[in-house]
This record gives C-alpha cells, sequence and structure tokens, in this order.
C-alpha cells in the first residue's frame, strides 16, 4: 500500500490542507505547536475509528471532550479526512472519504465512500457509499468488472450511525475492496516508543508485532530468536556494528515467569540487563526489531527517532527507514534533528508552518531556492540550520 495524498478538513489545527505526492518515507519537520503530533495521531484515530466507534476515537483524541475539542477552533461543518491511495503499484487509485459531523450531541459518520478510478477519465466507481448508518457496498471482484452498471450492490444498514462501515463490511470477502482497505488500516503502526517501558520485564507471553510504546520487546526478541532465526540474527549484527562491544541479545525466562532481556558486552563474562543498558542501545535494538519484522506494518509513523540515539547512528537510521519503505511499506517520520535530515532526499520532506492560527503544508522541492543548493550538493540538514526553511526552525 502507499497513500498518494492526504487532505483534511477541520481536523483540530489543520483548517483546510492537503499533502499530496506522498513518497513512500516521508518526513516531516516544523516549529513545535504546528501540528506534527496531530498529522500522525490521525492515523491512530482511524485506526481506533476502525477498531470500536467514532465517539470513542473522538474522546481519545480529543482529551475527553470529543467532537468540539477535536473540530478546527472556530470551524463549522464536518471533520472530512480523505486518503488517496493504492493497494499495490498496479491496481487503480482508490478514494476513501470520511465525513464526521455531530447531531443532538452525538458524533455521526455523516458520509463514507471508497471509490475506485478506472482509468485517466470519466467518473470514479463508489465502491462503498453510506451516509449515516445507511448505504451499500460492492460485492464483486474490481477486475471481473467492466461496466458500473454490473457492480452488485448490497444495501446495508448499522446499528449505530457512529460506526464506519468498513469496520463490520471488511469482515466479509463478499466485499473483497472493503476487506483490503480494513486490513490495511487494522495493521497501520503508530509508534509511542517509550524507553521504561520497553526495560520491563513483562510475563511469559507471546509477540509476533513490537507494541507501539515497546514493553513487550522482550518478547518479540523471544520470538525472532525462536521463530525467526536468520531475522534474528541480522538484528544483532546490525545492532553490535553500531553499538560497540555488544556481542548478544537475548531473552531468558527465570523460574517465576518473567521474560528478562539481557546483552552481552564482549568485555564481560555476566550479560547486562536491559535496566542497566543505556538508553541509545535499547531504542536502536527496538527499531531494528520494529523495521526487520517478518510481517511487516504497510505503513509506519515514528515521531522524532533521533532521541537517545548518537549523531553518527541517525544517517544510518534513516537509511533502514528507507530500506523499510523499499521493500513495500510506507514510512512516516518526524524530526527536530538536523542530522537526520542530512539523510534524507529533497521529494522525501515536508514542512509545517501556522498562519493565521491553523497549519499549513509546505514540499521542500516546491522551495526553488532549497532545490537549487540540493542540486549542487548541499545536506538538507545544513540548509536548515542556515534558516532557508521558512519558519522552521531546528
Amino acid at each position: 500500500m502507499q497513500i498518494l495524498s492526504l487532505r483534511l478538513k477541520n481536523f483540530k489545527c489543520f483548517q483546510d490542507v492537503e499533502l499530496k505526492d506522498i513518497p513512500r518515507f516521508c518526513v516531516v519537520i516544523g516549529a513545535n505547536g504546528t501540528g506534527k503530533s496531530t498529522l500522525f495521531d490521525l492515523f491512530g484515530f482511524l485506526r481506533e475509528a476502525f477498531t470500536s466507534n467514532i465517539h470513542t476515537a473522538l474522546l481519545r483524541m480529543g482529551g475527553g471532550r470529543g467532537f468540539q475539542e477535536v473540530r478546527s477552533r472556530g470551524a463549522e461543518g464536518c471533520i472530512e479526512i480523505e486518503l488517496k491511495f493504492r493497494i499495490t503499484p498496479d491496481s487503480p487509485l482508490a478514494t476513501y472519504f470520511l465525513a464526521i459531523d455531530e447531531e443532538d450531541g452525538s458524533p455521526i459518520v455523516s458520509r463514507e465512500i471508497l471509490k475506485y478510478r478506472r482509468g485517466s477519465y470519466g467518473q470514479p466507481w463508489h465502491f462503498l457509499d453510506f451516509t449515516r448508518g445507511y448505504g451499500f457496498a460492492v460485492t464483486n471482484e474490481l477486475t471481473s468488472t467492466k461496466e458500473v452498471s454490473a457492480l452488485d450492490r448490497e444495501y446495508q444498514t448499522l446499528k449505530s450511525p457512529d460506526i464506519l462501515a468498513i469496520k463490520g463490511l471488511s469482515q466479509f470477502e463478499r466485499f473483497p475492496v472493503v476487506m483490503e482497505l480494513g486490513n490495511l488500516i487494522e495493521n497501520w503502526h503508530v509508534s509511542d516508543f517509550h524507553i521504561n517501558r520497553a526495560r520491563i520485564e513483562p510475563g511469559a507471553g507471546y509477540a509476533e508485532h513490537l507494541s507501539s510504546e515497546g514493553e513487550n520487546l522482550a518478547l518479540m526478541i523471544q520470538y525472532l530468536y525462536n521463530r525467526h532465526r536468520k531475522v534474528f540474527d541480522t538484528i544483532l549484527d546490525k545492532l553490535s556494528r553500531r553499538v560497540p562491544g555488544i556481542a548478544r541479545v537475548d531473552a531468558k525466562t527465570t523460574e517465576e515467569g518473567r521474560v528478562l532481556l539481557r546483552f552481552q558486552d564482549r568485555a564481560f563474562e555476566d550479560p547486562f540487563l536491559a535496566r542497566f543498558v543505556s538508553d541509545g542501545t535499547i531504542k536502536m535494538l527496538a527499531y531494528l526489531t520494529l523495521l526487520h519484522d517478518p510481517k511487516p506494518h504497510p505503513l509506519l509513523c515514528v515521531e522524532e527517532p533521533e532521541n537517545q540515539l548518537y549523531l553518527s547512528l541517525l544517517m544510518e537510521l534513516a537509511e533502514e527507514f528507507r530500506d523499510y519503505a523499499n521493500r513495500g511499506g510506507q514510512v512516516f517520520v518526524s524530526t527536530h534533528s538536523p542530522d537526520f535530515l542530512n539523510a534524507v532526499e529533497l521529494s522525501e520532506v515536508f514542512w509545517l508552518t501556522k498562519q493565521h492560527g491553523y497549519t499549513q503544508i509546505v514540499r521542500a522541492s516546491d522551495n526553488p531556492q532549497i532545490r537549487a543548493y540540493m542540486e549542487d550538493g548541499d545536506k538538507m540538514g545544513y540548509l536548515w540550520k542556515q534558516g532557508l526553511f521558512q519558519d522552521v526552525d531546528p
């Protein structure tokens, strides 16, 4: 999957913006308060709305105040979210549109549409179209249908107007296009990694993916060692080359049923427990584990990965993110680090600015001065430090 554009209207600080031509590796910079976290929170919001409902997602996003807090201050009308994407590089361009409103004090899905464009001209075909809990979804395969009149529409009424239609219908194979979108949203990963959470010693268990906060890192290392030894060896090799002295990492289950994450230093006979290892070592291990997941996520969002890492590691980490994207995923990263930005290409960078209280999005490659400097061999991070990114200081 690749998200190609994102449009937001009345969503927090984004009153009316569009992020176009999004690359597989997308880096976002901006001053504090311009909306970097809000942009990433959008993906968590959609996943929460998919797994539960719009009401719950709004309450979490709005700190308990719901719709009125999430809708842009001073704005009227619906909150609107539009994603344009391709499920595979060869599939038609798809658009998912979601409009959220409030009725009698309760949030509702005012409109929800999933449509595909067939070719370069003509109107897109609607494969899902719901208004306030009632609508239709198409049951026949996209590739087997040549005319819009041949679409088989099945009408449904949802049990509540605050439920996404894709939530229920994606469970059924007779709605193949909807099912594919639902699987993608459900498997997005929004990283909210905390060093202290990754140091805990969890009870014996099972993990196939690193959690958002990283508290199951020990279980994930144990899983990779037992089930995906080649992946584990790759992670250990990269970690040992970037953190001098590390010879081995393992996870040991104690008699009490706790799983201990242990690090072996070549200079010492006994291993160190995770709680005694540096923040940078823990974080690098966590990112390598996330980026070498045997079942990778279709989309990753990572905020400020540079924290706790040595400057010399940032360029290598940027390459790891890009490699992940090149293998078929998509990565969104926010950063305050010019050193990290030095490893980023011109087409991969967007910056956020505040104008009249609302956030605007600027594509770095649209700035002729920055583009000219980059063509002459300058590095993006150095240009940022020199103040060439308007209204954005590193």
